[in-house]
């Protein structure tokens, strides 16, 4: 597989989680509000779930393969440029953020959360964050 269709795999996969990292929050939110039990509930349960499992954890694993792949094939993994170990410390804080979100859905399905759609909120924001400081780090490759 050429370098360019590596990354086309590796981007789309990108923005296949970002846009789970950006939604699932905001289920969440919608679901603390909703409380426990009910039809509401039950649906945003199905949504968070498929959405967690279809959508977003293949995507974060593609990304995480194709980019070691592509940060082998340019040889980063060997030179270590700072750029690239503070793009891998934000990208392991979005993965950290993905598994905390994992979990808010096995408490959701539970019925057992006690957290405020404030929470959620916020939390929907932490991927945006991140996903800006990737971007810059990678087009801009600053400390080279």
């Amino acid at each position: 597989m050429s370098y360019e269709w590596l990354k086309v795999v590796h981007l789309l996969a990108v923005i296949s989680w970002m846009a789970g990292l950006l939604y699932l929050p905001r289920l969440m939110v919608y679901h603390a509000n909703a409380g426990n039990g009910g039809e509401l509930s039950e649906t945003l349960k199905i949504m968070e779930r498929r959405l967690l499992k279809a959508i977003m954890t293949p995507a974060m694993i593609v990304s995480w393969i194709f980019g070691i792949w592509l940060g082998v094939l340019q040889g980063l993994w060997s030179d270590l440029p700072l750029w690239f170990v503070l793009k891998l410390v934000l990208v392991l804080a979005m993965t950290v953020a993905h598994f905390w979100l994992a979990g808010q859905v096995r408490i959701f399905a539970a019925d057992k959360n006690t957290r405020a759609a404030k929470i959620f909120r916020i939390a929907n924001e932490v991927p945006t964050v991140l996903m800006i400081g990737i971007v810059c780090l990678v087009v801009v490759k600053p400390f080279v």
